[in-house]
C-alpha cells in the first residue's frame, strides 16, 4: 500500500493536490482526524487498496500531534507514506483569502475595526496556523505553491507520487530571483555572477535547453566551475541526508529571470545525478509559461 498524506497551509492548494491524486487513481480522502488515520489504514488494508490520498490540515489542530507517531505506526505496518506540504507565502495567504473572501479555519470572528484590523487578524491566524504545523512540513516534501498556476502544483504532484518511495529523490528547480526565492528549497545556489546569455541578442529569447544556450555556457569557465562546486557539495552529503530518512531534497538555483544559467545547470546537474539518484527537474519560471 502506498499513501500519500497531504497537509500545508490552509489556502495553499491542498484540494488541488488532492484532485490530481484522484486523477492519478488514487483513493482520496480529505480532512481525516488524526486520531482515525491508524484504524482507516487498517481497514483498507483488508480491502486491498494500493494507493490513497489523505488531506489533513489544521481543524484537527487539537490532535495534530498525534500525527508522527501515527506515520511512524503505519510505516511499521510496511506502508509506504510520502508526507506531503503544500506552503505558501503570508502575503500570498492574505490575498486569496480576500479574493475568495473565505474564513480562516483559525480566525476568531470577524473584526468591527475596519480591514485593517481584519487583515492583522488573517495574519496572525496564518503566522498560528504556519506554528501549529512546523513540525509536519519539517517532515514533508514542500512545495511552495505562491506564485505557480494550479496545472504546475497538478503536474508537480504527479510527477512525485510516480518517483519510487522509500529512496531518496533529488528535485533540481530553477527559478528567477526578481520572482522570489522558493520557500521550499532546502539548498539555494546564487549564480547571477554567471555570465549571462541575455545579454546576446541572438540567445536572449531562448533558454538554458536551447543548444546555442548550452554551448555559450560551456565554453565559460566560471559556469563549469559552479557546476562542479553544487555537484560536490551534494555529492559530500547525500548519503548523509539518505541516512537520515529524508525522503527528498530540493536543490534551487537562481538567476535573475529564471530563464538561462539556472536552466542549464538544473539540467546539467539532474543528468549528472541521475545514475545514482532519483532525480526530478522543475523550472519555475518556464512551466509558468508552458
Amino acid at each position: 500500500m502506498e499513501i500519500v498524506l497531504i497537509t500545508g497551509m490552509s489556502g495553499s492548494g491542498k484540494s488541488v493536490a488532492l484532485h490530481a491524486l484522484e486523477d492519478a487513481g488514487f483513493y482520496c480522502v480529505d480532512n481525516l482526524p488524526p486520531e482515525l488515520l491508524l484504524p482507516f489504514v487498517e481497514l483498507e488494508r483488508q480491502h486491498d487498496a494500493q494507493r490513497i490520498a489523505i488531506a489533513m490540515d489544521v481543524r484537527s489542530a487539537v490532535s495534530l500531534p498525534l500525527v508522527p507517531q501515527q506515520l511512524a505506526a503505519v510505516r511499521a505496518l510496511g506502508v509506504v507514506v510520502k508526507p506531503l506540504f503544500l506552503d505558501s507565502t503570508t502575503d500570498t495567504l492574505v490575498r486569496r483569502y480576500s479574493e475568495t473572501r473565505r474564513k480562516h479555519p483559525l480566525s476568531q470572528g470577524s473584526s468591527d475595526h475596519g480591514e485593517r484590523d481584519e487583515r492583522r487578524a488573517l495574519v496572525d491566524a496564518i503566522e498560528l496556523e504556519r506554528e501549529l504545523l512546523a513540525d509536519l512540513r519539517e517532515q514533508a516534501h514542500v512545495i511552495d505553491s505562491s506564485i505557480i498556476r494550479p496545472s504546475q502544483l497538478q503536474s508537480y504532484v504527479k510527477a512525485l507520487i510516480a518517483s519510487p518511495g522509500g529512496q531518496l529523490t533529488l528535485v533540481f528547480e530553477s527559478f528567477a530571483f526578481k520572482r522570489g526565492v522558493p520557500t521550499d528549497a532546502d539548498y539555494v545556489f546564487d549564480v547571477r555572477m554567471l555570465p549571462n546569455p541575455h545579454y546576446n541578442p541572438e540567445l536572449k529569447h531562448l533558454t538554458g535547453r536551447d543548444q546555442p544556450v548550452m554551448d555559450f555556457l560551456m565554453a565559460e569557465e566560471a559556469v563549469a566551475l559552479m557546476q562542479h562546486h553544487i555537484a560536490h557539495f551534494l555529492e559530500s552529503w547525500l548519503d548523509a541526508l539518505a541516512s537520515d530518512h529524508r525522503s527528498y531534497v530540493t536543490v534551487a538555483i537562481g538567476c535573475t529571470g529564471g530563464q538561462h544559467r539556472s536552466v542549464f545547470l538544473v539540467e546539467q546537474l539532474a543528468k549528472r545525478f541521475s545514475g545514482e539518484w532519483i532525480t526530478l527537474k522543475r523550472h519555475r519560471e518556464m512551466d509558468a509559461r508552458a
